[in-house]
């Protein structure tokens, strides 16, 4: 059967979807800010502005303990002042800012009228409909400041979002934006716009998320920019391989999203996940170069000639394979073709379906009581049936766990096979469609019964079969096991099929 080509096909970027705010970063410093009250809540908003330079004058006819103590201590490089009394239409003139702990609707409803009229942004605290801006979690590597916001929706999601972003960014990071700030004028000097100046700011960025830049990271740093400048106009482009894993954005390595956002070009197979491609860099241009058995599939050569002559003209290739490019992406063949051409390739790997599916599963396969080895086999040849030469009767190894990929057309044949030379026809199966993916879907029976599961279609998302005494307890978790959040079928006697949301 001949199957129809295609040619790769530039995608369009997602586009920016709806805001519920939009985030401004407003420069106070040296600004009057007003202040109304004096409550807990009105103390952190007037610490939190003072950090950022303003000159915050607190309208109370007597100061809290708290407020009392922060003016006390100051907070850099803001300043206080208190006003021994309320406030009143008068103090708007000239303020950037105007927040307000109102003690009822009353009293927020004339602040806001009155900072409205005085043509100031105002913020009447804990008070969503009388805020003009919101002032969310704030994780602070300044001058690198991250501001987390629900729209008020969900406050302690905001700062949960922020514990979890404090783990990923180094303090470090505050020194390297630092010097970043301190060197943007000569990188605007001293290299050219375009392709140049993004080469030193990605190594930059690179070095930001490594060691602190110490005694000498400054010095080092102005070395770059005459590194980058000498080399980077003539500097050939570059292909990075990378694996985006079975579906699931969360199962990218960090090194693959580094790819991802440093990409000029993205290569990418119909199999990667919209959730993968949405992490890229939005500027990249995308190209669908997607090989599907029994599909309308891209050449490999055309393939092949597109990664060479992007790269030739200097950009940053990503090649994007779902699951492990090294494991049934065709990888050598690309490599190959890119080592002829003298193009610099990198190989990030990812996560396989086949040890996707086992971690979710909670299965080791290679646990010591039922199996020595691990193979994965493919499903299918280059004319979509199973390869002529396969070992059968090594495969059909009972201390062997089996892992079948691309195999949903073959099923049948595959279990026809290894009952042919011998291997238990009860043995433990799982085949899962969609692995990681929404709506995935596994069924759990044996090797007899694996010809008849009923997710052995023709369905686009890939099929993997599981076969082994490893996947025995996974069989028999489907049938008397809690409830999973994917839809399971189970092929066990007197068992029923269980489905959830």
């Amino acid at each position: 059967m001949q199957i129809a080509s295609r040619k790769p096909a530039e995608v369009a970027a997602a586009r920016m979807g709806p805001l519920a705010k939009l985030p401004v970063f407003l420069d106070l410093s040296g600004k009057r800010v007003v202040l109304a009250g004096c409550t807990p809540p009105a103390v952190w908003k007037a610490e939190l502005v003072a950090a950022a330079g303003a000159h915050v004058e607190i309208y109370a006819p007597e100061l809290s303990d708290e407020m009392a103590e922060l003016m006390q201590r100051g907070v850099a490089p803001g300043t206080f002042v208190h006003h021994a009394r309320a406030w009143a239409d008068d103090i708007f003139a000239d303020a950037a800012l105007a927040l307000c702990a109102a003690e009822d609707d009353m009293e927020a409803e004339a602040f806001w009228s009155a900072a409205r009229k005085a043509g100031v942004l105002v913020n009447v605290i804990d008070r969503g409909r009388f805020c003009q801006f919101q002032l969310g979690s704030i994780v602070n590597r300044s001058p690198v400041v991250i501001a987390i916001s629900t729209d008020g929706a969900a406050p302690i999601m905001a700062q949960a979002i922020r514990r979890r972003i404090e783990t990923l960014l180094p303090p470090s990071l505050s020194a390297w934006g630092a010097i970043a700030k301190r060197l943007r004028s000569a990188v605007n000097e001293r290299l050219a716009v375009g392709a140049q100046r993004r080469a030193f700011w990605e190594r930059l960025s690179e070095r930001a998320f490594g060691p602190p830049p110490g005694e000498h990271g400054e010095a080092d740093a102005v070395g770059l920019i005459a590194e980058v400048g000498a080399t980077a106009s003539t500097r050939e482009g570059r292909v990075t391989m990378v694996g985006a894993g079975p579906g699931d954005a969360e199962l990218l390595t960090l090194k693959a999203l580094r790819a991802l956002q440093s990409a000029d070009v993205i290569l990418f197979d119909d199999l990667v996940s919209d959730e993968v491609l949405e992490l890229a860099r939005r500027e990249a241009k995308r190209l669908l170069v997607g090989k599907r058995g029994k599909r309308a599939s891209c050449a490999q050569g055309d393939i092949n000639e597109l990664m060479i002559g992007l790269a030739r003209q200097g950009k940053h290739v990503v090649r994007l394979k779902s699951g492990d490019p090294m494991i049934f992406g065709r990888a050598g063949e690309e490599l190959a073709e890119l080592a002829e051409a003298g193009i610099e390739v990198s190989i990030v790997p990812g996560i396989s379906a086949g040890i996707a599916m086992a971690s979710a599963l909670g299965v080791s396969l290679t646990h010591r009581d039922h199996a020595h080895s691990v193979r994965f086999v493919t499903g299918h040849a280059r004319n979509g049936e199973l390869p002529a030469d396969v070992d059968w009767r090594g495969l059909a190894d009972p201390q062997t766990t089996l892992l079948f990929y691309m195999s949903g057309h073959t099923a049948p044949s595959i279990a026809r096979r290894l009952m042919e030379n011998g291997l238990d026809s009860a043995t433990p199966v799982v085949v899962a469609r969609g692995v990681t993916r929404p709506g995935e879907v596994r069924w759990h029976g044996t090797l007899a019964g694996m010809a008849e599961a009923p997710i052995v279609d023709s369905h686009p998302l890939p099929v993997l079969i599981g076969i082994g005494r490893v996947f025995e307890d996974a069989r028999a978790q489907a049938v008397d096991g809690p409830l999973s959040t994917r839809v399971v079928l189970s092929s066990q006697p007197g068992s029923r099929i269980k489905a959830t949301a």
